[in-house]
C-alpha cells in the first residue's frame, strides 16, 4: 500500500531533523576537537566535508529504511538500523578522504567524533518521537479521560510479557486503560521505565499504592506457583480486581495479547513447567495416519483429539460409547479447517463385534486406547462393571489392533495401576500386564502404555466438585486432611501422551509421565476457595468425610519390582519392568476365566481372582482403615 499524505509528510520532517542532527555532529565534533574554538581556517575544511557528508549519509539512511515505518513505534531493531547505516556512511567517507588528498588535513579523531554524535543524535530523534507519542499523545489524553471510565491498571512483572502487554495497551487500548506502573521483584529493573511507564518497585509494596490503580494484571507467566500464590495475596489485601495471562503452555504459538487475559486459575498455581514438545518426531507418529481414539467423547479423550488435529493426521477415528460426548467433540472440530477426515464409531470397547466392524472400515494405523471406567468408589461397588470395560475392553482392543495390523498401539493407564488397593488399580495394572504379554506375538504392532496421576478438570475429578460446592455456599466436603495426590493438566497429559506414543519403539514398554510434586487435596480445596474470593472455614466451612471404599492416602508412580529410566523428554521416563511378562496364552485364558467370574457379579470372587493375576493388589478393608485413622468412611455420595 502506498503511504498516504500524512505518512509523506512525517517522512520528511524526519529527513529535515537528520539534516539538523548531521549539521549539529558534524559542528560538535570539531568544537570538540578543538575545545570550542574552531581556527578560521578548518571552517572551509568544514564546509568541503558537509558538501560530500550530507548526500552520503542521506542515500546510506535511505537505502537502510530509515525513512520507512511509523516512528512512534520505533523499536530496538530500527535502533540498530540507525548504527549499521551511520557505520557504513563512515566507512564510505572515510575511503572517499583517504583517496582525495585535500581532506588529509581533516583530523581523524573528527571523523570519529562525527560517527559517534551522528550515531547518537539521529537514534535519538527517533526516540523522541516515539516519547512523544507514548507519554504525550497518549498518556496525557488518557489522564484527561480517566473521569469517563478509563481503568487504571498495575502490571505485576516487568518482563519480555509486561513488556508486550503494555506495548499493545499503548497501541490499541489506550482509551480502556492507562497503566499507571509496574511492580517488579528485579532491584535492577526498579526505577527504570518500559515504554515510558516506570517500574515503581517490589512487589510487597503493593498495599501503599492501593489508591493509585483500579485494576491489577499478573504479567509473569513462567512465575513458580508459590510466588504466584504470594502474589494473588497481595493482590487480594488491595480489595482490587485481578487477572492474569496464560501459562505458556496454553499459548501455542506464544503470543500472548492483552485478548489473552483471564482470571487467575488453579492450574496457574500449579507453576507446572512449560512442555516443550519434539514436534518432528509427533509429527512422524501421526501425520497423514489414520488415527483411531478410544474414549474420544471423554475429558483425556477429547483433548487427545485436539492435539492430534494439530498434527494433520490423514483421518481420525472418534469412538465413543455416549452418544452425547460423541456429538459434542464432533460440533466442536466441526468448523476447524484441517485436510484431515473425520469419522465416527458409536461403539462400546466391550462389544468385540461392534469393535471389529470399526476396525474393518477404517483399519487405524495407530490406536490410542483412552476408554476406561475410572470412578474408584463407584467400581469398587461395581467390579464387574470394571472388568468388562478395563480388562475386556483391553483385550478387544488389542486383540483386533492386531489382527488389522495396526502401527502401534497406545494404553492410557493410571498411576493407581501401581500397588493397587482397589478395583480400578487393579483393573488398569491387568491392562497394562495385557499390553506386556503381546510382546511374545510375532508380527505384533508396538503395544505401549502411558502412565500418569490426576488430571485437573477432568469428568469426575474433584476440581469441578469443589467448584460446584464453593459456587453452593459450602461446605466443601474432603476425605482426610493428608490425602495427597499427583496433578497435571488436561492439555500437559493429552500432549506427552502423544510424545510417548512418538518414542515407543518396543512392545510392553510402560511410560511415566513427570508429574512434579504430589499436592494435599486440602491444599486444594483451600487455593480454590480463596481464588473465589473467599476465606476457608470463615466463608466456606470445610468437612472432612472420612476415606471412601478403594481410597488410599497416597499414590505411587513406580513399584517395587519397576526401575524407571530417562528417556530423550526430559519430562517423560520408561520403566523397566522387574517381573516376568505372563504369556499370551496363558493371558487368554485368565482373561476369559475372570470374564466368567464377573458375569457371576460375585464381588469376593472377583477380588480373589485379581488378586492371583496381580499379586501387588491387596484390597483393604476400608472400614477398619477408617476407624484405625478414626475417621468415619462414607458412600460415594457428595463426596469430593
Amino acid at each position: 500500500m502506498p503511504p498516504n499524505n500524512t505518512e509523506k509528510r512525517r517522512s520528511y520532517l524526519i529527513v529535515i531533523y537528520d539534516l539538523i542532527m548531521i549539521l549539529a555532529s558534524l559542528l560538535l565534533a570539531f568544537s570538540l576537537r578543538y575545545d570550542f574554538r574552531i581556527p578560521s581556517e578548518s571552517y572551509n575544511s568544514m564546509g568541503m566535508y558537509l558538501l560530500w557528508a550530507l548526500p552520503v549519509k542521506l542515500i546510506v539512511f535511505y537505502l537502510f529504511g530509515l525513512y520507512r515505518g511509523m516512528y512512534r513505534y520505533t523499536s530496538i531493531w530500527d535502533l540498530a538500523n540507525v548504527g549499521k547505516a551511520t557505520v557504513i556512511s563512515a566507512l564510505i567517507l572515510n575511503s572517499i578522504f583517504l583517496i582525495m588528498p585535500f581532506f588529509r588535513v581533516i583530523s581523524p579523531a573528527i571523523l570519529l567524533l562525527d560517527f559517534i554524535l551522528t550515531s547518537v543524535l539521529v537514534a535519538l530523534v527517533r526516540l523522541s518521537v516515539r516519547l512523544y507519542f507514548s507519554r504525550v499523545v497518549v498518556t496525557v489524553p488518557n489522564r484527561k479521560k480517566e473521569k469517563v471510565g478509563i481503568s487504571r491498571l498495575l502490571l505485576i512483572g516487568a518482563g519480555n510479557t509486561g513488556e508486550k502487554i503494555a506495548r499493545d495497551i499503548l497501541s490499541n487500548f489506550s482509551e480502556d486503560y492507562r497503566i499507571v506502573g509496574f511492580l517488579d521483584d528485579n532491584m535492577e529493573k526498579i526505577g527504570s521505565s518500559i515504554h515510558g511507564i516506570p517500574v515503581i518497585d517490589r512487589i510487597s509494596t503493593i498495599e501503599k499504592l492501593t489508591l493509585e490503580f483500579d485494576e491489577i494484571l499478573i504479567t509473569a507467566p513462567s512465575t513458580t506457583g508459590d510466588n504466584l500464590r504470594r502474589i494473588i495475596e497481595l493482590c487480594k489485601v488491595t480489595g482490587k480486581r485481578f487477572k492474569t495471562v496464560p501459562s505458556l503452555n496454553e499459548v501455542i504459538n506464544k503470543d500472548i495479547s492483552v485478548k489473552s487475559i483471564r482470571d487467575v486459575s488453579y492450574l496457574d498455581l500449579l507453576g507446572r513447567e512449560e512442555v516443550k514438545l519434539d514436534i518432528n518426531a509427533i509429527e512422524h507418529f501421526i501425520k497423514g495416519k489414520r488415527i483411531l481414539i478410544s474414549g474420544a467423547g471423554g475429558s483425556i479423550g477429547s483433548e487427545l483429539v485436539r492435539q492430534c488435529l494439530e498434527y494433520d493426521p490423514g483421518s481420525l477415528i472418534l469412538l465413543d460409547n455416549s452418544e452425547q460426548n460423541l456429538f459434542t467433540i464432533e460440533q466442536e472440530i466441526a468448523f476447524i479447517e484441517k485436510k484431515t477426515l473425520i469419522k465416527s464409531a458409536l461403539a462400546n470397547v466391550r462389544d468385540k463385534n461392534l469393535l471389529q466392524n470399526a476396525f474393518q472400515e477404517y483399519r487405524p494405523q495407530v490406536v490410542i486406547h483412552a476408554a476406561a471406567y475410572k470412578h474408584v468408589p463407584m467400581q469398587e461397588l461395581s467390579p464387574w462393571s470394571a472388568v468388562a470395560t478395563n480388562v475386556m475392553g483391553t483385550y478387544n482392543m488389542v486383540q483386533l489392533a492386531h489382527q488389522y495390523n495396526a502401527e502401534k498401539f497406545v494404553l492410557v493407564s493410571t498411576d493407581k495401576a501401581v500397588h493397587p488397593v482397589n478395583i480400578m488399580g487393579a483393573t488398569k495394572r491387568l491392562s497394562e500386564k495385557v499390553i506386556q504379554a503381546v510382546e511374545e506375538i510375532e508380527n505384533s504392532p508396538i503395544f505401549l502404555a502411558v502412565r500418569f496421576g490426576n488430571v485437573i478438570g477432568s469428568s469426575g475429578s474433584v476440581m469441578p466438585i469443589f467448584r460446584e460446592q464453593i459456587n453452593r455456599g459450602g461446605p466443601v466436603t474432603i476425605t482426610h486432611p493428608e490425602m495427597t495426590r499427583y496433578f497435571m493438566s488436561i492439555t500437559e497429559a493429552s500432549q506427552l501422551i502423544l510424545q510417548a506414543g512418538s518414542l515407543g519403539n518396543k512392545t510392553g514398554q510402560i511410560f511415566l509421565l513427570d508429574m512434579g510434586k504430589p499436592v494435599k487435596i486440602k491444599d486444594m480445596a483451600y487455593d480454590l476457595i480463596r481464588l473465589s474470593g473467599l476465606e476457608p472455614d470463615q466463608d466456606i466451612p470445610i468437612i472432612y468425610t472420612g476415606l471412601r471404599p478403594g481410597e488410599k492416602l497416597y499414590e505411587e508412580l513406580v513399584s517395587k519390582e519397576e526401575q524407571a529410566q530417562n528417556t530423550n523428554h526430559k519430562k517423560i521416563m520408561v520403566l523397566q519392568n522387574g517381573s516376568n511378562n505372563m504369556p499370551w496364552s496363558l493371558m487368554k485364558r485368565e482373561i476369559q476365566s475372570l470374564m466368567d467370574i464377573s458375569l457371576k457379579f460375585d464381588t469376593d470372587a472377583i477380588k480373589q481372582k485379581l488378586q492371583h493375576l496381580i499379586p501387588d493388589y491387596t484390597p483393604q478393608d476400608f472400614y477398619a482403615l477408617g476407624k484405625e485413622l478414626d475417621l468415619d468412611v462414607t458412600s460415594i455420595k457428595g463426596q469430593a
